[in-house]
Parts: C-alpha cells; sequence; structure tokens
C-alpha cells in the first residue's frame, strides 16, 4: 500500500471533485500529514477512471455530485469492476444525505461533508476527521458490488413473547450497510430493535427512512418517550444519544442532550449500558463494523447481566475496532458473519431465556449448516 518515504509507507490518495477550490483545500489538507500523499485530482468521474489506471491509489475521495457522470453512477462502476476504498465528500443537505447514504449501500467506507467555510478551528477539526477517516479507509475491508437482500420474512423462527425482548445494536464505519443487512433479515414480528449509528443529526433521519423502506419492520428516527413495540425499529438521532427506560411493563425511548461519550453522540456505551440496567438478561446486544472502541463497556455490562451479545466478524466488517475491542473485554458470547446475525437473535429467545434463569451461561446457537461460521466465547 502506498509509497515508501523515511521507511514508512505513505497511502496514495486521488482526489475527485468538480470543484477547483475544494480538489485544492483537500490537496493541502491532506498534503499535511507525513503518512499521506495524494498522489493527483480529477474534475470528472471519466478523468477519474483514467488517473485510477494511471496512479494506482489506495484510497479515493469522490465527490457526490459531478458533471458528465454523477458519484453514485461512477462508485456503481467502481466497485463493480475495480473495488477500492472510498470516501464520499457531501452537503448536509437532505438531498446530499440520501445520496450519500446510496453511496455507502454501494461500497464507500465512509464519508465527510464538505467544509462549509474558512474558519481556522472549524477547518482544523475537518481536516482532523478527514485524515482519520483516509487512514481507516485504507486498511478498510472492500469487497465487490453485490445486489443486496431481499427482506426474510421467516415467522417460524420468532419465539413466543417477542414483546418481553429488546434488541441494541450499535455501530459506527461500515455501519449503514450492515445495519441495512441485519434489518433486512428481521421479519415484521421481530422483538424491538434500538439503533446507535455514528452519523450526522442531518442524516439520522434519512436512514431511517432509507431502512424503513427495505425491512418488514417499521423503522423511524427515535422520539423522546417513544413507546417500544415490537415489530418496531428505531433509530437515534444523530446528535442525541438514545437510552432505554422501563415505564411498568412497557419500555419507552429516552433522549439524551448529555455530552459525547468516546466522542460520540449518540454512544454506543450508553445505549448498551442503559439496556444492561433497564432490560438485563432479556436484552440482546448486538455490536457491529466500526472504528473505535465505543460500545465495548456497555456490552460487557449487559453480558454480566446476563443478556445476549453478538458481535460481527472480523471478515465481513468494514472495519474491526468496535466488535473486535469488545471480543478482547470478554463481552461477547458470539462472534458471527453479518448475514448471520439476524438468525442468531430470532432463534435465540428460548436460550437467552434459560441464560438469564441460569446466572449467565448460554447455550450454544443451533443453526446448522457446515459452512455457518459460529464462535461462541465464554
Amino acid at each position: 500500500m502506498g509509497t515508501v518515504l523515511g521507511g514508512k509507507r505513505q497511502i496514495k490518495v486521488l482526489i475527485v471533485d468538480d470543484s477547483a477550490l475544494v480538489r485544492a483545500l483537500l490537496t493541502r489538507v491532506l498534503g499535511e500529514d507525513p503518512e499521506i500523499l495524494v498522489v493527483g485530482a480529477a474534475p470528472d468521474a471519466f478523468v477519474a477512471r483514467e488517473r485510477i489506471k494511471a496512479l494506482r491509489p489506495d484510497v479515493l475521495t469522490l465527490d457526490v455530485q459531478m458533471p458528465r457522470m454523477d458519484g453514485l453512477q461512477f462508485l456503481r462502476n467502481l466497485m463493480r469492476l475495480r473495488p477500492m476504498p472510498v470516501v464520499m465528500c457531501s452537503s448536509l443537505t437532505e438531498r446530499g444525505a440520501d445520496v450519500t447514504l446510496a453511496a455507502l449501500e454501494l461500497g464507500a467506507v465512509d464519508f465527510v461533508t464538505k467544509p462549509h467555510a474558512d474558519v481556522a478551528h472549524e477547518l482544523e477539526a475537518y481536516a482532523a476527521e478527514l485524515i482519520e477517516k483516509i487512514k481507516t479507509a485504507a486498511g478498510a475491508r472492500v469487497r465487490p458490488l453485490i445486489e443486496p437482500a431481499g427482506a426474510a420474512t421467516e415467522p417460524a423462527l420468532l419465539a413466543r413473547g417477542a414483546g418481553d425482548q429488546v434488541i441494541a445494536v450499535g455501530a459506527s464505519t461500515g455501519g449503514t450497510e450492515a445495519i441495512r443487512q441485519l434489518l433486512s433479515r428481521l421479519p415484521a414480528a421481530a422483538p424491538a430493535v434500538l439503533i446507535a449509528q455514528h452519523i450526522p443529526r442531518a442524516f439520522s433521519a434519512q436512514f431511517a427512512a432509507r431502512m424503513d423502506a427495505c425491512s418488514a419492520m417499521s423503522v423511524r428516527e427515535a422520539e423522546d418517550e417513544a413507546l417500544i413495540q415490537p415489530g418496531c425499529a428505531y433509530i437515534a438521532p444523530g446528535d442525541r444519544h438514545l437510552l432505554i427506560r422501563r415505564d411498568g411493563a412497557h419500555y419507552r425511548c429516552r433522549l439524551d442532550d448529555g455530552p459525547p461519550v468516546n466522542r460520540h453522540r449518540p454512544s454506543v456505551d450508553l445505549l448498551f449500558g442503559s439496556m444492561a440496567e433497564q432490560v438485563g438478561a432479556a436484552g440482546i446486544g448486538v455490536i457491529l463494523t466500526g472504528m473505535g472502541a465505543d460500545g465495548a463497556r456497555g456490552l460487557k455490562q449487559l453480558h454480566g447481566r446476563g443478556g445476549l451479545t453478538i458481535a460481527q466478524d472480523e471478515a465481513s466488517s468494514v472495519v474491526w475496532g468496535m466488535p473486535g475491542a469488545a471480543v478482547a473485554l470478554g463481552a461477547v458470547d458470539r462472534v458471527l458473519p453479518i448475514e448471520q446475525i439476524a438468525a442468531s437473535v430470532l432463534a435465540a429467545r428460548a436460550s437467552t431465556a434459560r441464560r438469564g434463569a441460569s446466572c449467565g451461561e448460554a447455550e450454544p446457537a443451533r443453526e446448522g449448516g457446515g459452512a455457518t461460521r459460529v464462535r461462541e466465547l465464554r
């Protein structure tokens, strides 16, 4: 990967943007980091195609809206023919959010929003975010584009009493696609799902709408004090923590404006921690692909209260930071490919109840098939 400078490999980046000003800004920002080498820039998809062949970059930054061929179409072609790490550059608008989420579905690793003011402290924060995401993308697992799986409708897998159970899901880098794969495999009568995905506020409502369109469940952006019901999934707003609280025989969403935790709001740690306190052994925690360690400690709390805990495996994760941290902490019962998590959650209802009754012993998942990769951690 990259070229060698002073014994260290640099990450080669190609910038694709129709704005000369943005190309110059990104070149300057990225050029300040010695581990990154900007090898070129392109004003549109056709020039970018030739420069990818000639310069062989490790990471691409890609504008969402470009002349001649838009960023989505170019990304679709790229991920079919020459998959590589891509970081999208998006605007904080409804249209920008929708297109960016579509780009993540097509295989982009992550996105940054375009800087909206030439203010020193804002530019400094933007540079730090961009550099971090370029470095993460350089080590990400990128796969050829495949058609999305359809929604699963397997009511036979559902256990009685789905209303007793709540599933909490946390994710970051690569998480929008992992969440789509999980939700698209859950039937309409699945237990309630609460989701904390690291995402900007301007994107979370659009993300919920896209997930609702691909899932048999009803998916919505969480509202404070909303009653949590089976068959519904609740996505944390992009600037608020999502917690759960018991209200008699029911549960409700609680939104919190407290400070970021692990640099994030919503924080996965806070969601899992509230699940541990309020739901206990009837809770299932699922930690998906993501950079960093947010969620590991909260999942450990849920594990200690008898809840079933599942981590996405390294092979199917874009970045195995958050799941890997949870595994290293001893917080995880099962490590599974993303394609198997929904079936494991649905099949685990009875064994999860027994697990709570026996103070923490989980039965292995009975998922059958020699090709099934299930790892039980004790």
